[in-house]
């Protein structure tokens, strides 16, 4: 564990390395070594927060009581697996630092995707995947106390031009949309990005296009063409994952449905919002009952009573 802040460093030297040699063979590598970089660095920020701790005991994930020979207990770690990215963000809510949760599961679902998804990856992926990773990384040196100008050298350097050369190329993609008239304002304030790679550097086909159902679209990573409705339904899916996420983890009402009446994945139930993003239908209170309708209660048959009173309805015929 004492070498935990310097092979994090090594780590994300180690990918900047792989990313700056321009070979599609080693943009894989890039993303893993950078990403390992980043884990470690987290790990060490938790370690240094309690000094005095065992850093086993920081770090790891499942724990066992034993007994502590003066008629009560004390817990020890019960496996060697330490905290992955999933669990970073509790582990550090949990002891009072902040992390951007987003952030770190947006690195974790690129590398996994490209890990999983694609027998190699890209330059151009490897590059948005360090330019996504460069605000989390640079919060961790800051919580650890540290500058990366020091300890990353000539690789702080690059990371901050990977960084300028992908916020252009974001802002020349989101251009592109400045025409449309979303009828969301969810959508509105959603970022495009890939179904097939999940990368946010989504053009529109046609820049001129205002129209919402024309707004077909093309990654510039992978180059997927994207129609209007599956642009929309990745959008709303990404920008309301942390929420979903939440709900799906503590309860509550999800943010996003499947819309009852187009059937796109775009009706948005969320701070007052409240209508399909796609065709823009808005459920209101059951005719019958007055309940208020959901894409979860609302009858399979009828927009305007809830399931239970469609149900009832359906009898009495």
């Amino acid at each position: 564990m004492n070498n935990l802040f310097d092979n994090a460093v090594q780590s994300i030297q180690l990918g900047i390395e792989d990313y700056r040699a321009n070979d599609p063979k080693r943009a894989l590598s890039a993303v893993r070594n950078f990403y390992a970089g980043a884990l470690l660095l987290a790990k060490e920020v938790l370690v240094r927060e309690v000094p005095n701790a065992d850093p086993k005991e920081i770090l790891g994930v499942r724990y066992k009581p034993i007994s502590d020979g003066k008629g009560g207990i004390e817990f020890e770690a019960a496996s060697q697996r330490t905290v992955d990215f999933a669990e970073l963000g509790q582990r550090f809510t949990d002891f009072g630092l902040e992390i951007d949760q987003r952030a770190l599961r947006d690195l974790n679902k690129i590398r996994n995707d490209i890990e999983h998804n694609y027998t190699q990856a890209t330059p151009g992926k490897a590059r948005e995947a360090i330019a996504k990773a460069f605000p989390v990384i640079a919060d961790l040196f800051r919580q650890a106390d540290e500058d990366p100008r020091a300890v990353l050298a000539e690789s702080w350097q690059v990371m901050l031009d990977v960084r300028s050369v992908y916020e252009k190329e974001l802002a020349l993609c989101r251009s592109t949309f400045d025409r449309v008239d979303w009828r969301s304002a969810a959508m509105s304030s959603a970022v495009p990005c890939c179904p097939k790679c999940g990368s946010h550097l989504v053009a529109q086909s046609d820049p001129e296009n205002s129209h919402q159902e024309g707004v077909n679209g093309e990654c510039r990573a992978c180059g997927e063409k994207t129609s209007a409705e599956k642009l929309i339904e990745k959008a709303l899916e990404d920008y309301f994952e942390v929420e979903s996420y939440v709900a799906a983890k503590d309860g509550g009402e999800a943010p996003l449905h499947t819309c009852p009446d187009c059937g796109v994945d775009a009706y948005v139930m969320w701070e007052g919002e409240n209508g399909c993003a796609w065709c823009e239908i808005s459920l209101g209170d059951c005719c019958r009952c007055g309940t208020g309708l959901t894409p979860q209660n609302v009858s399979p048959d009828d927009n305007d009573t809830c399931d239970y009173c469609g149900h009832v309805m359906t009898k009495d015929d």
